[in-house]
Order: structure tokens, then sequence, then C-alpha cells
């Protein structure tokens, strides 16, 4: 119990000085805040990838849910700190719905004793969402926005691609070393969790897709794995 509040209090200071150093790169460097804020998305979420194999109950994970989320709430209503998070044009509860989606996610896995089950979910939204926002704001040329049925979304066509792409080689890898066999139930599998969460990304609204990406990547699993 002693070694899982050292490590809880490690997580707790390791996110923080994660904080710290992302604004002040936003700071001094003048960093755009969409791309401090997809940073901190980044590495904050790759971080509790471990998260199945460090701590034993997901009542832990909702402390630091719980401290990540007031954290948030605090600074943007104060408006002088983490503005590398808050400084966005756009409308967006996405940091909100980060802390519960990993501790939603978290949770059922824990309650259904497969760390695969969050470890997946929790790589698609750490890379591919970051991966498709950095490129879809960064590249203008040749990449417009998405229509459908004649109306425009947010959402462009290279970050989409891109969105798609890394999170069929994602999941094909991640499959491939937990099933231990690469057959065409791994292909399809991988390719149907592409699919789902790239629609997932796709018709989020404000930042929702923190939520809905990794929920549409374990239903998936727990409908076919």
């Amino acid at each position: 119990m002693d070694n899982i509040i050292v490590l809880s209090f490690v997580y707790l200071i390791g996110i923080i000085l994660l904080l710290v150093f992302n604004e002040l790169n936003y700071r001094r460097l003048k960093i755009d805040g969409e791309i401090t804020r997809k940073f901190a998305h980044f590495t904050a979420t790759l971080a509790t990838v471990p998260f199945p194999y460090i701590f034993p109950s997901h009542w832990h994970i909702l402390v630091l849910a719980l401290l990540f989320f007031i954290g948030l709430f605090v600074t943007q209503q104060s408006k002088k700190y983490l503005n590398s998070i808050h400084d966005i044009k756009r409308k967006s509860i996405g940091s909100y719905l980060l802390p519960l989606s990993i501790y939603t996610t978290f949770l059922i896995s824990n309650l259904l004793d497969s760390k695969f089950l969050y470890i997946l979910p929790m790589l698609i939204l750490a890379i591919c969402d970051p991966m498709a926002a950095i490129l879809g704001i960064n590249i203008k040329n040749g990449n417009g926005r998405i229509k459908i049925f004649g109306k425009k979304l947010e959402k462009t066509w290279l970050g989409s691609g891109a969105f798609f792409v890394t999170s069929f080689v994602i999941s094909l890898i991640a499959l491939y070393f937990h099933r231990e066999l690469f057959d065409f139930k791994t292909f399809w599998m991988a390719l149907t969790i592409a699919i789902v969460s790239t629609f997932a990304e796709l018709f989020s609204w404000r930042g929702s897709d923190n939520l809905s990406i990794p929920l549409s990547v374990l239903l998936i699993l727990l409908l076919f794995l």
C-alpha cells in the first residue's frame, strides 16, 4: 500500500512538472496554444499507459483524475495559469474529458481483468489524436475540410487520414503482440478499430473525442476480442 501511495505521488509530481515545462515553452518561445495543448495531451496520456501494471485498484486512478480535473478547472477560472492548455480559439471541454476518459477506461479494464482493454485505447488516444490535430492545423495546401452531405466539418482530410493510418498501425502491432498471432482476425480487427475510432474523432464535438475515441476502441475490443 505504501508503494502505491509513493507511485501515485510520483505520477502527480511528474504531471505537474510536465505542465510547468509546457507552460514555460508556451510563454518563452511563444508557441501556439494548440501545439502546447496537444503536446501535453500526448505526453500526459502516454504516461498513463503503464497504469494497469502499477495500480491494482481503480480508486487510485479516480483520485489522480479528480486532482487533475480540479487543477484544470481552477487554472481556467483564474485565467493566469496553464494558458498552454487553455489558450485556444475554439470552445472545448476536451481537457476535462481526458481524466474522465482515463478513469472510465481503466475502470472497465480493471473490472474485466484485462490490461489490454486499457492499453490500446490509451495508445490510440495519446498518439493518433494529436497527430491528426497537428497535421490538420499546420498543413494547409491540398488539405481541405471534410464535407458530408454538403456540410463542412472542422476536420481535414489529411488530419483524419493520419488518424486512420496511425490507428491501424498501432492496433495491428498491439493486437499481434496481445494475441501472439498474425492472422486475418488480427488484420480485420485492427482495420475495424481504425475505421470506428476515426469516425469517433471525425464526428466529435468540442473535444468530446477524448472520450469517444477510447470508448469506441474499447467497444470493438469487447465485441470481437
